[in-house]
């Protein structure tokens, strides 16, 4: 694979998540025949545009037929290739959720399927396109591993580590260009293994996706009003990081889960269900993500702000909070 530099984080955040999607995985293929592509008719969309020249033998364009396309997949999957199937997030965990539910996690298929433009990043497309209750269904689906990259950076990392993985998983990729990068070195990536990006502290951050750059924004800025706060990477979302967890309730008395989803079953309602069946005493849990509502489009920047989930709103979201 590709080394990952300071240089390389910056050009991949400058041409963002689906861009390198499209990257890593025609990167990967240079190495393994196994491995195919499935795209429901995005193409460059989806940043498949280069894999699909070079390995035409290796690409399926399903046409808009998700449901189709996950079933197509499974079967590819049975027969011992490396799929790696792709469309928006809503398609990909609404629209085919049937397929989904039976064929990735009933019959246990290896696919990864591969949710583009998650959380508010398709911006003006609107709330057909948005991806804010994706985590909700997919939690749903027995056996089924769910991670969300926090930069280009680990989508590289996600992708090397899905191959030849063999569980179903569904691949969260939020943020658009020039989201903020969190790795600019190499580190160790693990699937259902947290990344402690601070210490544990007395307040921690919790989160997956791009909102992790933000966390690590919104965490500078409070530090330099005096607050030290944590921030932890759960980039897997299921199963969670049991360990990781155990040592948040250790160190931490209050805890904020921040997502780019619906505050409705994603990443805070996992944390909660966790520390309730495990019986420990846990801190307090604060979520903050999208109310349970639709949203107003607008670009992506504003979306963020709106709904305060860039460094600074976050930033805000928790002074008031801790001053209650």
């Amino acid at each position: 694979m590709v080394e990952l530099s300071s240089r390389n984080a910056r050009t991949w955040s400058r041409i963002g998540p689906r861009a390198v999607y499209g990257q890593a995985l025609t990167a990967l293929a240079t190495e393994n025949e196994n491995i195919i592509a499935m795209s429901a008719d995005l193409g460059r969309s989806s940043g498949l545009d280069r894999f699909s020249k070079e390995y035409p033998d290796q690409f399926l364009n399903t046409g808009i037929a998700e449901q189709n396309m996950v079933g197509c997949a499974a079967g590819l999957a049975r027969m011992g290739f490396d799929v790696f199937a792709s469309t928006f997030a809503p398609f990909a965990s609404m629209r085919a959720s049937e397929q989904v539910r039976m064929n990735m996690g009933y019959m246990g298929e290896p696919v990864k399927l591969v949710a583009l433009g998650s959380g508010l990043a398709m911006a003006y497309l609107g709330n057909s396109h948005f991806g804010l209750e994706d985590v909700a269904v997919m939690r749903t689906v027995p056996g089924l591993t769910i991670i969300s990259p926090a930069d280009c950076s680990e989508i590289y990392k996600t992708l090397e580590a899905c191959v030849g993985f063999d569980q179903p998983v569904y691949i969260r990729l939020t943020g658009t260009p020039n989201a903020p990068v969190v790795y600019t070195e190499d580190y160790t990536f693990e699937i259902g293994k947290a990344v402690w990006l601070t210490p544990p502290r007395e307040v921690m951050l919790i989160s997956s996706g791009t909102t992790v750059g933000h966390c690590l924004l919104a965490a500078e800025k409070l530090s330099e009003a005096g607050l030290e706060v944590g921030v932890l990477n759960m980039h897997t979302i299921k199963p969670l990081d049991a360990v990781a967890l155990a040592d948040v309730a250790r160190h931490a008395s209050t805890v904020f889960v921040i997502e780019e989803h619906t505050t409705v079953g994603g990443l805070g309602s996992a944390i909660l269900d966790h520390y309730n069946a495990s019986g420990m005493p846990f801190p307090r849990i604060v979520t903050h993500g999208i109310p349970d509502r639709f949203v107003e489009t607008g670009d992506y920047a504003f979306m963020l702000k709106a709904a305060r989930l860039d460094g600074e709103g976050i930033a805000g979201f928790l002074q008031e909070k801790l001053l209650q």
